[in-house]
C-alpha cells in the first residue's frame, strides 16, 4: 500500500484551483461548460471564507439581463446563432477578474487600454474580421475559446486599473447552414460579430456589427 503525500496547504489547494478556473475559461467545453465554472467559484468561494458570493453576483447579472434559467448561455442564444461557449466564458471571466482569479498575457497600460474604449463601438460600426482585431489592437490578454484560428472565439483586453472594464471582441464562424458537412466553416476566418463592455444592461453593452445583425437568430 502506498503511503499518502505530504498533506497540501490551504494556499496550494487555492492556487490549483485558480489554475483550474482559468483553463475552464479558456476550454470550457472540456470542463463541463458553464456549470463547471460555477462549481469552480463554489470551492474557490469556500477557501476564501465567502461560499454565498456567486449567488449575489448571479443575481445581479440576472438584473441586468446576462443570466437566464440556463445561465449565461441562454443570454447569448438570443444574440447570435448556435452555442457561444467563448462569449459565456467571458461574463465570467469579468467575474473572476473582479475576484483577482483572471490570468491575463498581457495588460494595457492605462492610456492605451482608453484609446481602445474610446474607439471599439465606432470601430465595430464596419464589418471586421480576426485578424483585423488583432492589428487594430494588438494580442488580446486573454483568449477564450479554441486557438485554431478558423474557429469563433472571444478575445478580451484588460487593463492594468482593475476598475476599467475589460473589453470583449466577440467572433463567430459557425456551420453555414445545418446541412452543411461537419468542420465546415461559414468564413475563411472569424468574424467580428460584436464587441462588449460595461456593467449597463447587458444588451446594451453589445454593439453589433452589420454581420453580426444578419447572424443573430430569427
Amino acid at each position: 500500500m502506498t503511503a499518502p503525500g505530504p498533506a497540501v496547504t490551504a494556499d496550494e489547494i487555492h492556487a490549483y484551483l485558480v489554475r483550474q478556473l482559468n483553463r475552464a475559461l479558456r476550454y470550457p467545453e472540456g470542463y463541463g461548460g458553464e456549470l463547471g465554472l460555477v462549481l469552480l467559484y463554489g470551492h474557490l468561494l469556500f477557501t476564501e471564507g465567502q461560499p454565498g458570493l456567486w449567488g449575489e453576483a448571479s443575481e445581479r447579472l440576472r438584473e441586468r439581463g446576462a443570466w437566464t434559467a440556463i445561465g449565461v448561455r441562454g443570454a447569448y442564444r438570443e444574440l447570435i446563432r448556435g452555442d457561444d461557449s467563448s462569449g459565456m466564458a467571458s461574463v465570467h471571466a469579468e467575474f473572476a477578474h473582479r475576484r483577482g482569479w483572471l490570468e491575463t498575457d498581457r495588460v494595457l497600460d492605462a492610456r492605451t487600454h482608453q484609446a481602445l474604449l474610446d474607439r471599439a463601438r465606432q470601430w465595430a460600426d464596419d464589418d471586421r474580421m480576426r485578424s483585423d482585431v488583432l492589428a487594430e489592437f494588438g494580442p488580446p490578454s486573454v483568449l477564450l475559446g479554441d486557438d485554431d484560428p478558423r474557429y469563433g472565439k472571444t478575445l478580451g483586453y484588460v487593463s492594468e486599473d482593475p476598475d476599467r472594464p475589460i473589453v470583449f471582441f466577440h467572433l463567430w464562424n459557425g456551420s453555414p447552414d445545418e446541412d452543411a458537412p461537419m468542420g465546415n466553416r461559414a468564413y475563411p476566418e472569424p468574424v467580428l460579430w460584436a464587441v462588449r463592455f460595461g456593467d449597463g444592461p447587458f444588451r446594451d453593452s453589445l454593439t453589433f456589427t452589420p454581420e453580426g445583425r444578419r447572424l443573430q437568430p430569427s
